[in-house]
């Protein structure tokens, strides 16, 4: 059985995801969408795998996005995880009608919980809660991959009914003003003009003025700039600077960084 897994990912959970589901497959072809090319859309994976984080309780536009070619690639299962910090909500329940609009079944999706990246609400978390998410992710995903492995239906795993109704109605409300909401970053004065959040940024929307980041209103909300800044010179609002920095212990930027210019 060829797979194929394509991944989105700001600051790596869902990458090590991804990672946990392919080495419970056996063998599995990691894609990451920022950086897929048009010869890896091909339709010649029996099994495709989305596996995405939820931004603001529903999927990214990259994804829903890349969600309009997956009919092109022709798939005989595919499967959906989405990784967040503390609700799914709707999440998958709204990508499946969004590939059945266009043709492609959604045969299982699961929910994975993951320390937060969302910095501008806080911390990820203490370290014990982080360490026993990371074990009940890693033991998840083992049961995912057999799942997967057996090609077997269902479930579609979503939130509480009161989190499908009111975050849904929020995701919904958000979701067009998330690039526009770029503009509560700013730099302060321990940036030392490296030019990584440019390069780490997957929507190509950072650019470099005078040695200092700009943001171009095509944001994507996946925090990578932020985190990733090695002097934690990134600002969002005006609480981040007494919050800790995240990303998964078990990513490294050249992970990230890939392809990216």
């Amino acid at each position: 059985m060829k797979t194929t897994i394509y991944y989105y990912t700001g600051t790596g959970n869902s990458l090590w995801v991804a990672r946990a589901v392919s080495e419970g497959l056996g063998e599995a072809n990691l894609v990451s969408i920022p950086d897929c090319r048009d010869d890896e859309l091909t339709g010649n994976a029996d099994t495709i795998g989305l596996i995405f984080p939820v931004h603001i309780w529903g999927a990214p536009a990259p994804i829903v996005r890349f969600a309009g070619g997956l009919k092109s690639l022709r798939p005989g299962y595919l499967f959906a995880i989405a990784v967040h910090g503390g609700q799914v909500a709707n999440t998958l329940v709204e990508l499946r009608g969004i590939l059945k609009k266009r043709g492609v079944a959604l045969n299982s999706g699961f929910e994975i919980a993951m320390p937060s990246n969302y910095i501008p609400w806080g911390g990820p978390g203490p370290a014990e809660k982080r360490n026993r998410q990371f074990e009940e992710a890693k033991a998840k995903t083992a049961r995912i991959a057999a799942h997967v492995r057996n090609r077997r239906i269902g479930p579609i795993e979503k939130g509480p009914l009161w989190q499908r109704v009111v975050f849904t109605l929020i995701h919904k409300v958000s979701f067009n003003r998330v690039p526009g909401m770029d503009r509560n970053f700013w730099v302060d004065e321990k940036c030392n003009e490296c030019g990584l959040c440019a390069r780490v940024c997957p929507a190509g929307n950072i650019t470099i003025s005078g040695g200092k980041p700009s943001w171009n209103h095509r944001c994507e909300q996946c925090l990578a700039c932020i985190q990733w800044c090695p002097s934690e010179a990134i600002q969002y609002g005006k609480k981040t600077s007494r919050y800790e920095r995240y990303h998964h212990p078990e990513i490294i930027l050249k992970d990230v960084l890939k392809s990216r210019p």
